[in-house]
């Protein structure tokens, strides 16, 4: 990896380093239109003939039967299984927890508020080449434990036109109700707008790619979306107390995600980056998706050299990564001055890897710069809250006179009046 030496130098390279996706290609974006006009015009035809062309596919049926999600479970290896169940509880036990600190209704103030699960949730999971269970797994449990009342799973048919029997297993210990065999953005539109067969839903959910993300885009408004998410990031901040040969290894799990995956290290010494480098060549022998992670590295990998953790940190809060792992003596301390991270891996044994699977927390993270605002996928993603008003006649001598100014400010004579025709009844004048 290249090696930068000094903030100035490292700055403009991390400095929302990562461009949210933006749907500035019009003629991209012009296809994907068609699609999901067509989709919402023609529904269940328009996915038979999409998943035909684009993806190979001539489908039978576009609903996955109940029967072959069992025969699907009971094929899967056992410890695979029970790998799956463990994330499964770690993952909501996390969110139920969330749920019981962040979640309090109010119902007996004059002003208070409800809260109410969504009904239901579309979660999207990849997996034409290769079943990725733990993307179903980020998104459907946290669904689950927030109170969604129905999870709809759209997955893309493999090229023997069916759903890979880990991805199917996984749904089933996810409690998922509903599977359909539609990816793209064509799936998405049937998730936004319904047909024949695939129910329309309250909210979309998961990663994707450029195609999905670009319908999640053009969906939003009929539908709400968790996000709109890019190439994977981290930053590695280490100093010499770290084991060279971990960090190497985490940057190379990293890459490994994508030739776009960005993989970068901030450490405080130009020794410990040139071993670390030594250590990523040693690696990278084995590794059997070693020219993809060649590609990231070079692409997006990089290494600077810093005079302080505070530097790093702060070359860190620029860069708003998906992933941030401080990885320096009294790690712990450092956590405060952390403004914008997915999610911070605080010491050596946090590692992306457990909560890519097992650890708890979802791995669906703001990416592109985006957790400058953005959260992690979470509790309230799957809730909403009902704003509940009892105000009394008290409140109305109280407040009317200045709600019904503001209204004639507003020129809404209307809203004014509603108000004062109230104030006059009891005696309190109008105007």
């Amino acid at each position: 990896m290249k090696i930068v030496e000094g903030f100035d130098k490292a700055r403009p390279l991390l400095y929302r380093q990562s461009v949210p996706v933006s749907g500035d290609d019009s003629e991209r974006e012009q296809a994907l239109r068609q699609i999901i006009d067509d989709v919402r015009r023609r529904g269940d035809a328009a996915l038979f003939e999409y998943t035909q062309k684009l993806d190979g596919v001539k489908l039978a049926a576009l609903e996955v039967e109940r029967k072959q999600v069992n025969q699907a479970y009971r094929e899967t290896d056992k410890e695979l299984i029970s790998a799956m169940k463990l994330a499964v509880e770690r993952i909501s036990s996390y969110h139920l927890e969330q749920k019981r600190l962040l979640l309090k209704e109010n119902t007996k103030s004059k002003l208070g508020w409800l809260i109410r699960p969504l009904e239901k949730v579309g979660v999207y999971v990849p997996g034409f080449s290769a079943p990725l269970p733990s993307s179903l797994l980020m998104t459907a449990v946290p669904a689950r434990a927030a109170g969604v009342k129905e999870i709809i799973l759209v997955t893309p048919p493999q090229k023997n036109g069916k759903v890979s029997p880990i991805t199917l297993a996984a749904a089933k210990i996810a409690e998922v109700d509903r599977i359909f065999l539609v990816g793209g953005a064509q799936a998405i539109a049937a998730l936004a707008y319904g047909t024949e067969t695939v129910p329309a839903v309250d909210k979309i959910c998961g990663p994707g790619n450029i195609y999905v993300t670009l319908a999640k885009k053009m969906v939003y408004g009929t539908v709400g979306i968790d996000g709109l998410y890019g190439p994977s990031e981290v930053i590695i901040i280490a100093d010499e107390t770290a084991d060279a040969s971990y960090i190497a290894a985490d940057l190379l799990a990293q890459a490994e995600h994508g030739s776009l995956a960005s993989a970068i290290l901030i450490t405080m010494s130009r020794k410990f980056a040139d071993t670390v480098n030594l250590e990523i060549e040693k690696q990278l022998k084995s590794l059997k998706r070693r020219d993809i992670i060649v590609e990231a590295l070079e692409k997006r990998g990089f290494i600077a050299v810093v005079d302080s953790v505070d530097e790093a940190i702060e070359l860190a809060n620029l860069n708003a990564p998906e992933h941030l792992c401080l990885v320096v003596k009294n790690a712990a301390s450092y956590v405060d001055k952390v403004r914008n991270a997915g999610c911070l891996f605080v010491g050596e044994n946090s590692i992306e890897a457990l909560v890519d699977y097992v650890a708890g927390p979802s791995h669906v993270l703001p990416t592109g710069g985006t957790a400058r605002f953005g959260s992690p996928l979470n509790i309230l993603d799957f809730v909403k809250l009902i704003n509940i008003v009892k105000t009394d006649k008290k409140d109305l001598i109280q407040l009317g006179k200045a709600a019904s100014v503001i209204a004639r400010a507003e020129g809404l004579d209307a809203h004014a009046r509603a108000v004062e025709k109230r104030l006059e009844d009891k005696g309190q004048g109008g105007k």
